[in-house]
């Protein structure tokens, strides 16, 4: 196997990802999903596409920097502002799925009570690495509305989190020096990182970038020991230097640079491989309801909870299908249950189908559709407050502040 000409194969999936995404407008993760699902199921091209642990790794460390990198793009400042909304609409944006697909898998689709429970929290999730790469790509992750949407993700993906390890966690010796180091270092990792940047920082060899990578590589190391996953503690440590980054653009652009031109492609496109024709084919009844039952048990939760929070109601369709999306924490609540034979590899096949359909499905309407039209601030400043505010009403209001009760 020669390992360069793997890379090479991917690399152009990629290219040609980017390429399409930039003529059609829409999200380059989304792209790189389904055109890595259409090459993976053409006879004789699917199998010049090898998936090899070089090839898996480098997925996995994209899911890990670009988890960090989502926590790290909530403004602490606009998560107390709006705490409340974030809180509310994460908390129901968690819960009600949660218990709607348990409820259809036990009792409708007859799946015993560990693989219902996979299946609830394989769909609870909001996929932070789409929202994530979206907002980056929009702008909106500089405006009210998208750190509103980010902060709800962390809400909504925590409390997976917090099920996946209350319902299915080993309790043992591991996991307890995983929780011991990751509630020391955490805390630490702020002033750790300012010390760093200040006294080594900026320089050609990076050292600050190589110093949060090993971080995340640590407790990557300690969570996999411990029978959990390496994007699990990524996304709080992204989360306590969020700090930092609002004011150092310099070292956020650097490490977007390095998670989307190289590693985030490895893990989009994995994900799209992960789609099987025939799966889709036998399973469509099942796949259709799951999908059903998530995107509905979303929209009763998400958008009357955001009406309540005043968010205006094009940005509410927004914020609603946008937490109805699904992919990182998905694909590894449905990957746990299967290499701990709590689901079947059929049922496996299914959650995921529906998980990376969320991935694309309501992240393309409601780019296509709602997507809040976004003012760039030089932009703002050269047009003047008379010309802004004429600007501002043409966009249906996207500017305006996200009013938290």
């Amino acid at each position: 196997m020669n390992i360069y000409a793997v890379a090479a194969v991917w690399m152009g999936m990629a290219l040609a990802a980017s390429l399409i995404s930039i003529q059609l407008g829409v999200s380059v993760a989304l792209v790189e999903i389904v055109v890595a699902a259409v090459l993976g199921n053409v006879p004789h091209v699917g199998q010049g596409i090898q998936q090899t642990e070089f090839t898996t790794f480098l997925a996995s460390l994209g899911s890990v920097l670009l988890t960090f990198l989502a926590g790290a793009e909530i403004d602490p400042v606009s998560l107390r502002r709006h705490w409340r909304a974030s809180l509310a609409i994460g908390f129901v944006s968690f819960l009600l799925p949660l218990g709607g697909a348990f409820a259809v898998c036990l009792t409708l689709l007859h799946w015993d009570l560990h693989a219902a429970a996979i299946g609830g929290v394989a769909l609870s999730t909001t996929s932070v690495a789409v929202v994530y790469a979206v907002m980056v790509e929009t702008g909106l992750n500089r405006q009210d509305i998208g750190k509103l949407i980010l902060a709800a993700c962390f809400v909504t993906d925590l409390g997976t989190v917090l099920a996946l390890g209350l319902l299915f966690a080993s309790y043992g010796l591991l996991l307890l020096l995983f929780i011991g180091v990751t509630a020391v270092v955490l805390p630490l990792l702020p002033r750790a990182s300012r010390l760093v940047i200040r006294h080594f920082g900026h320089r050609v060899s990076e050292p600050e970038i190589k110093f949060l990578l090993l971080v995340l590589l640590g407790l990557g190391a300690l969570a996999t020991a411990a029978g959990s996953e390496a994007v699990l503690p990524a996304y709080i440590a992204g989360l306590v230097v969020a700090g930092i980054f609002m004011h150092d653009r310099v070292l956020v652009d650097r490490m977007r640079s390095i998670a989307f031109a190289l590693l985030t492609p490895f893990f989009f496109l994995r994900a799209g491989l992960l789609i099987s024709a025939p799966a889709l084919v036998s399973g469509a009844g099942v796949i259709g309801l799951l999908f059903g039952v998530k995107m509905l048990a979303k929209g009763i939760g998400v958008w009357p909870t955001a009406a309540a929070f005043h968010v205006p109601r094009r940005e509410r369709n927004y914020t609603t299908l946008l937490m109805a999306t699904g992919l990182t924490f998905g694909s590894i609540s449905a990957l746990y249950g299967l290499t701990h034979n709590l689901i079947s590899q059929a049922q496996y096949s299914e959650l995921v189908s529906v998980v990376i359909l969320s991935a694309f499905v309501p992240t393309l309407i409601a780019q296509r559709l709602f997507q809040p039209e976004v003012i760039d601030v030089e932009e703002e400043d050269a047009l003047g407050a008379e010309d802004a505010g004429v600007v501002h009403r043409r966009s249906g209001g996207t500017a305006r502040r996200v009013a938290d009760a």
